[in-house]
C-alpha cells in the first residue's frame, strides 16, 4: 500500500515528466490490494484506470506500470499506445488481463463476455484449467449509470455467470457528486437484478476488504454465480492529473475523505507486527529506482506505429471447390446457413447468438434455422434486445478462447452496439500490441426492398468503414457468401458480414444469379479479393457490390461488350488493384452504391480512383447512389424513387460512354 502511495506522490512531484494523463489509486488501495492478492493465475480480471494498487497486488512491478505511465516503447501492455493503468497481459503466474478501454462502464460488457466464455468452455469440457476461474470486473460507481452496465448485469444474472463486479465508490464522477448523479448507489441498484448477490464493505478498511473479497471470490468460484461488491472509498488524489481536485472540491469535502485514508489505518493494524519504517524506506528506494529507469527507457520507435492493427490471417488464397460437379443451386440465405453449420460441426468452441436466432424461430429470415436443434441451446441461443451486449461480449468471449458468431437483426439496429464496436473491439489488437485481437463474426442483414421501411432498410457500410480495426464483407451471391463466411470465421480479427435481404431468396426481379451452385464444405474465399463479373475491351468500368451488381448487370446488357463490372465482395480490405487496372484499361468509371451518396464510401473510393488513375481517365469518375434522404420511405413507389434502379444505372452508363 505504501508503494502505491509513494508512486502517486512521485508522479505528482514530477508533473512535467509525467505529462500524459493518469489517475492513481490514492484512497482506494485497501480494496484493490485485497482483490489483487486473492486472484489466481487461472482467473481473468478487468481493472479500471485507477487500479494501480490492484496491479501491484497481482505481482506487477512499479517499473512495469511506470513504463505505461510514460508511454515508453518497453511498456509491455500497449507499447506506449495507451494510458496509465490500461493493462493487457497473458503473463504466466498472473491473472489474464484482456485489453482495457478507458473503462467508464464500457468494459463491463466485454468482461461479462469473458465470464460467459468461461462458463461455456467449462460446461463443454473445453476449459484448459483444473481450477475454476472467476472473472473480476472493476469499475467506479459513477459508471454504473451507463446503460451498458445494465445490459451486462442482466445477462450475468440470467445466465448465472462466474463474475465479481467490484464497484469502487468514492462519491465523485470527476466534478459530479453522487447526489447530483444518482438516486441510489450500486449496492442499492443491484437489488433490482433478481439473483445478483450483493456485498457492501468499507473499502478503506483492509481487513474488512480482504474478508469481503475472499467471501465474494469463494462464492463465485464454488456457486458459479455473479456477485456485486460495493466498496466505499475516499478519493485522496485528483480525478486525473489533468483534472485537479482543487478545481471543484471544497476543503471540507477533502478533509472528510482524508479522515478515511486507508494507509494510517493499516499502519495502526500492523504497528506491533512489522518494522513499518523499514518497509517504507525500501518502498521509497524501489519507487525511485523504478522511476529513474522508466524515465530513461526509450520511446517507441516510429516504425512501430502501424503495427498490430490486425493479427495475421491464415486465409490468403482461395481454396477448395467453388463449383462441385453435380452440385445444386442454393439461395444466399441457405448458403450462409450451411456455412455456419459446417463451421459449428468442426469447431466446438464456436457459438451463435442474437435476437431470435434460437430454436423457436431460427432467425427472422430463417438464416439460423435448425442450428439449435443440431448443436444445442447452449451453442445457439436467443438474447434479449441488447445490441451492445451482443456485439461487445464477443471481445471477452474471444479473449478466453471462444469463437463467437453473432447477429444484429437489421443493419438499422447496429447503432446501440456501435460504442462497443468502436471503443472495445476495433482497438483491442492495436492497443494490446497484438496480444488480444478480437475474433468475432458479426452477421448483419442489410438493404432495402419491397417496402421494408425506414427502420429495416438502411445501409451502414460507410459508417462502418470509418472504424479502423475491423473488416467488412458485402457479398452478392451464394458462393461468395459461403466462401467469405468461412474466411471471416477463420480470421482472428473482427469481421462484419453484410448480407443483403433482397438477395437472400433472389425474389427481387433480376437477381436470380445470386443463386449459385453451392460450394463444397472446403471452399474458402479470402477477404480482399474482388471479382470481374463481366469483361470488356473498350468502354467503361462499373465498380459496385451487393445489390448494385444486379443493377449493373441489367444496365450492361444494354451495351454489349462495353461495360466491365467489378464486384468488390469485401469493402475492407479492398481490392484496389483490380479496380485500378480495369479503370486504367478502359478510361471511364462509375462507382455504384445503394447508400445515400453524399459523403459515402462510394464517393470516397471514387476520389481514390481519380487520383490513382488520373493519367488514364477519359472522363470524370462518376458516382451513383440513393437520394440523400434520412430514411428509406415505407411506400414502395417512394422507395423506388429514392434507390438506384437498373434504368437509372442505364442512363448514367449511357452518359459516361458518350462523354
Amino acid at each position: 500500500m505504501f508503494t502505491a502511495r509513494t508512486m502517486s506522490e512521485k508522479y505528482e512531484a514530477n508533473r512535467s515528466i509525467c505529462k500524459y494523463v493518469h489517475s492513481t489509486s490514492a484512497g482506494h488501495e485497501a480494496i484493490q490490494i485485497a482483490a489483487g492478492m486473492l486472484l489466481k493465475a487461472c482467473d481473468y480480471v478487468s481493472p479500471y484506470y485507477r487500479d494501480d494498487s490492484m496491479m501491484l497486488a497481482m505481482g506487477y512491478a512499479p517499473k512495469t506500470l511506470m513504463l505505461q505511465l510514460l508511454a515508453k516503447g518497453d511498456d509491455p501492455f500497449s507499447g506506449g499506445r495507451s494510458y496509465y493503468c490500461h493493462p493487457s497481459g497473458r503473463q504466466p503466474g498472473k491473472p489474464t488481463i484482456p485489453h482495457q478501454s478507458s473503462a467508464t462502464g464500457m468494459q463491463v460488457i466485454p468482461t461479462t463476455g469473458m465470464a460467459q466464455g468461461v462458463q461455456y468452455l467449462e460446461n463443454a469440457g473445453l476449459l484448459d484449467s483444473t481450477d475454476k476461474p472467476v472473472v473480476l470486473c472493476s469499475l467506479g460507481d459513477g459508471s454504473v449509470t451507463e446503460g451498458e452496465v445494465s445490459e451486462a448485469l442482466q445477462f450475468a444474472v440470467l445466465k448465472n455467470l462466474p463474475i465479481i463486479y467490484l464497484v469502487q465508490d468514492n462519491e465523485w464522477g470527476i466534478s459530479v457528486s453522487a447526489e447530483e448523479a444518482r438516486v441510489m448507489d450500486a449496492f442499492e441498484y443491484a437489488a433490482g437484478f433478481k439473483g445478483l448477490e450483493r456485498i457492501r464493505v468499507d473499502g478503506s478498511d483492509f481487513e474488512a476488504s480482504y474478508h469481503a473479497m475472499e467471501s465474494a471470490i469463494r462464492y463465485v468460484r464454488s456457486a458459479r454465480k455473479p456477485v456485486l461488491v460495493h466498496a466505499t472509498t475516499p478519493l485522496l488524489g485528483h480525478h486525473t492529473s489533468g483534472v485537479r481536485k482543487e478545481w471543484y472540491r471544497t476543503a471540507e469535502d477533502y478533509a472528510k475523505h482524508v479522515s478515511r485514508d486507508p494507509l494510517p489505518r493499516l499502519k495502526q493494524l500492523l504497528a506491533d507486527q512489522s518494522d513499518i519504517r523499514l518497509i517504507e524506506e525500501e518502498a521509497i528506494i524501489e519507487v525511485n529506482e523504478a522511476f529513474e529507469e522508466a524515465v530513461n527507457s526509450p520511446d517507441p520507435a516510429i516504425s512501430t506505429v502501424k503495427g498490430h492493427v490486425f493479427a495475421p490471417t491464415p486465409v490468403t488464397e482461395e481454396t477448395g471447390t467453388r463449383t462441385p460437379a453435380g452440385g445444386s443451386k442454393v439461395v444466399m440465405v441457405d448458403a450462409a446457413l450451411h456455412a455456419i453449420e459446417e463451421i459449428m460441426s468442426v469447431y466446438p468452441e464456436s457459438i451463435l447468438f442474437g435476437q431470435d436466432v434460437g430454436r423457436r424461430l431460427g432467425g427472422v429470415f430463417r438464416e439460423a434455422a435448425t442450428l439449435a436443434e443440431k448443436f444445442g441451446d447452449h451453442r445457439v441461443f436467443n438474447t434479449a434486445i441488447q445490441e451492445a451486449y451482443i456485439i461487445g461480449s464477443t471481445a471477452g468471449l474471444s479473449a478466453v478462447g471462444v469463437k463467437p458468431i453473432v447477429e444484429v437483426q437489421f443493419a438499422d439496429y447496429i447503432y446501440p452496439g456501435f460504442n462497443q464496436l468502436v471503443t472495445e473491439i476495433s482497438k483491442s489488437c492495436y492497443l494490446s500490441v497484438g496480444k488480444f485481437p478480437v475474433q468475432t463474426l458479426i452477421r448483419i442483414p442489410i438493404g432495402a426492398y419491397g417496402g421494408g421501411g425506414p427502420y429495416h432498410s438502411g445501409c451502414i457500410e460507410s459508417t462502418l468503414l470509418t472504424i479502423k480495426g475491423i473488416k467488412v464483407c458485402y457479398p452478392s451471391n451464394a458462393a461468395d457468401l459461403k466462401g467469405l463466411m468461412k474466411a471471416a470465421f477463420l480470421d482472428p480479427n473482427p469481421v462484419i458480414m453484410l448480407e443483403h435481404k433482397g438477395l437472400y431468396w433472389s425474389k427481387v426481379p433480376g437477381t436470380l444469379e445470386a443463386m449459385t451452385i453451392e460450394p463444397s464444405s472446403d471452399y474458402i474465399l479470402p477477404l480482399g479479393k474482388g471479382n470481374t463479373v463481366t469483361s470488356a475491351d473498350e468502354g467503361m468500368t462499373i465498380v459496385t457490390y451487393g445489390m448494385g451488381v444486379y443493377w449493373a448487370k441489367a444496365a450492361a446488357a444494354k451495351f454489349p461488350g462495353r461495360v466491365e463490372i467489378i464486384d468488390l465482395r469485401t469493402l475492407y480490405p479492398l481490392d484496389e488493384e483490380l479496380v485500378f487496372s480495369s479503370v486504367r484499361k478502359l478510361g471511364k468509371c462509375l462507382v455504384l452504391t445503394e447508400e445515400q451518396l453524399t459523403n459515402s464510401f462510394a464517393e470516397s473510393f471514387a476520389a481514390r480512383i481519380s487520383k490513382a488513375c488520373f493519367r488514364w481517365l477519359d472522363a470524370p469518375v462518376y458516382t451513383l447512389g440513393a437520394l440523400d434522404l434520412p430514411a428509406v420511405p415505407l411506400n414502395m413507389t417512394l422507395e423506388k424513387e429514392m434507390l438506384p434502379t437498373a434504368d437509372k444505372v442505364t442512363e448514367c452508363v449511357r452518359e459516361i460512354l458518350e462523354f
